[in-house]
């Protein structure tokens, strides 16, 4: 076996334990469930001995001259046992099935909830290398694999498996002679397991990779119904998610022929086994080395054992899939989360340093971004950036955001190394208005209050004013109540920008991030967002990313990035008299 081989199968193992670590904190519950799940278990195999005394006791009787009304009491006996044994299994069941729900229930949702705090901690190339939808739609369908194997199968592979055992020893007991036989089959099926096993845990992945490619296509036809629609593009998204139906559809077909060849052998090998000894134990009731009773348990523990042996390969197909997804689960948990921790940052003067910062996207090592840059801003000033697209103009905003760490040079907040710094405590004193606002499905309250939760409705509508969004907010239906539909989109463009500065003003930023605020309004709107934006700057660092030279003219000082340099400095004037880069964009702008 390769060393990788090894490893992977060491990554399943722990990927399932750590699964199942979920149910310690709820083993007061789980472990009496498990129990009563034994106990009910091995209450079953009661019933085909009892069985045994019905059918088997009256055909010895007559065969030996008993007495019928002593047969007819002992097999009303027997039924009356029958009864209270049920009555007992049912009582059990009852509460066992509700043990396991609460047990396995608390358990996911622990599960859900680490996942998903572990999700948002992760930086921010972890999601810009997965397609929109796609973490989502994998985690979702992936805890639905892990819950029904918690709440149907195991109990299942628990039954089942006491019943093989159980009824093995049971059929040991009656007759040696034909359990030999039985039991002849059993390394037979073993082999069988673990010749498909392995097929049907690779087919088990490639289906779920496949749905949840079928789940990222749905969700991002939907995120973007109004392009699709303007396009008149609804065929091709049609074709798009009828080639991911097909794939799922295709592999799920791949995966179907296995398992029916795996379910086809083991009842061939069950029902043929049995046919064999039935067979070859009337032989025996016939040369009298075994009498009637004791073939009828025989047979009817045989049965069951069969059937025990019959649910397995499904039990074992589904844990195959549960493995496949407890593994997708723990890489996620694998991921390295952004920088936790470090120096307190206290509250910030609002000085900005990049000092000497190069920086590449690993999916790009050829194409540096930002090279040797190096800027200073002071606490209060009004920073405009400009330049042409792709001059690394965003990536310095990321960098200051800590979405990003930079290969060389330090980003420096009054000072101090961003990267010794707590990233949370640092991000709490920034603020961003970007380009395209994508607000949550919630009420125009809750998205003002995301810049800072639990601030008062006075605090919002405060801050709503100072934005020019109050007298628009108050002439919808429901106010500040009114729901903002998907990503914002029951509003207008101007209208969610004022939301995404009334969030700012909320927040009261040390430093402001714009990035192209109001580059896709009208003029009305842009009117509105500007004075809006003019209150949000006031004695606070705010660097302006914008392409619109109309809108920067005013900065305290102008930055012209290009290549990933800074290659022009100074105000409006300044730069005009320069005659470079910057005179030549206002020129091209003007023509």
């Amino acid at each position: 076996m390769s060393k990788d081989s090894g490893k992977g199968k060491k990554t399943k193992k722990d990927a399932l334990r750590w699964v199942l670590s979920y149910l310690g904190p709820h083993k007061g519950i789980f472990i009496p469930s498990l129990i009563a799940l034994f106990l009910t278990a091995g209450l079953s195999l009661s019933f085909p001995l009892l069985l045994k005394d019905l059918i088997g006791n009256p055909a010895d009787a007559w065969r030996n001259g008993i007495n019928a009304d002593d047969v007819l009491a002992k097999s009303n006996q027997t039924a009356r046992l029958m009864a209270a044994l049920l009555a007992l299994q049912a009582f059990i069941g009852f509460w066992r099935v509700q043990g396991f729900i609460r047990s396995v229930e608390g358990a996911l949702n622990d599960l859900r909830r680490d996942i998903f705090q572990h999700l948002v901690k992760l930086p921010v190339p972890f999601f810009q290398n997965e397609r929109s939808g796609a973490v989502s739609n994998r985690v979702f369908a992936d805890l639905g694999v892990v819950r029904e194997t918690f709440l149907s199968t195991l109990p299942q592979a628990i039954r089942q498996t006491v019943i093989l055992i159980g009824g093995l020893t049971m059929i040991l007991l009656f007759s040696w002679k034909l359990s030999l036989v039985m039991l002849a089959t059993i390394p037979v099926v073993v082999l069988a397991v673990a010749l498909f096993g392995r097929r049907v845990r690779r087919y088990s992945k490639e289906a779920q990779d496949a749905l949840a490619e079928s789940g990222s296509v749905m969700e991002e036809t939907v995120q973007n119904i109004a392009d699709v629609k303007s396009f008149a593009n609804e065929p091709l998204e049609r074709k798009r998610y009828d080639s991911a139906l097909a794939s799922v559809l295709n592999v799920s077909i791949k995966g179907s022929k296995v398992r029916g060849a795996f379910l086809s052998f083991i009842i061939f090998a069950m029902f043929g086994a049995i046919t064999f000894v039935t067979w070859y134990g009337s032989r025996m009731l016939a040369n009298g080395e075994i009498d009637s009773t004791a073939f009828t348990a025989f047979i009817v523990f045989s049965i069951f054992v069969g059937a025990s042996l019959g649910s397995f390969p499904e039990i074992i197909t589904q844990f195959q899939t549960t493995s496949v997804a407890a593994e997708r689960l723990h890489t996620i948990m694998a991921e390295s989360p952004e920088q936790d921790g470090g120096q307190p940052v206290g509250s910030l003067r609002g000085a900005l340093d990049f000092d000497q910062v190069e920086f590449l996207y690993p999916s790009r090592p050829d194409s540096p971004v930002l090279r040797d840059l190096s800027l200073h801003v002071s606490p209060g000033q009004r920073v405009a950036i400009v330049g042409p697209s792709g001059a690394g103009k965003s990536t310095i905003f990321s960098l200051i955001l800590g979405f990003h760490r930079p290969q060389s040079g330090r980003v420096l907040f009054d000072g101090r190394d961003a990267a010794t710094l707590d990233l949370a405590g640092l991000r709490k004193q920034l603020a961003v208005v970007p380009q395209e606002v994508l607000l949550f499905g919630g009420s125009v309250r809750e998205n003002i209050a995301y810049g800072r939760p639990g601030a008062s409705l006075e605090e919002i509508e405060e801050a709503a004013k100072k934005a020019n969004a109050h007298d628009f907010i108050a002439s919808l239906e429901q106010g500040y109540e009114t729901t903002v539909g998907p990503r914002g989109v029951k509003l207008s463009g101007g209208q969610r920008q004022r939301i995404a500065i009334a969030r700012a003003i909320l927040a009261d930023p040390k430093i402001l991030l714009l990035d192209e605020a109001t580059s896709a309004l009208d003029s009305e709107s842009e009117r509105l967002v500007n004075e809006a934006l003019e209150r949000l700057m006031q004695d606070r660092t705010s660097l302006v990313i914008a392409h619109r030279l109309s809108t920067v003219r005013h900065a305290d000082r102008i930055l012209v990035v290009n290549h990933g340099r800074i290659v022009e400095s100074g105000s409006h004037e300044e730069l005009m008299a320069l005659g470079g880069t910057y005179k030549l964009l206002a020129e091209t702008q003007l023509s």
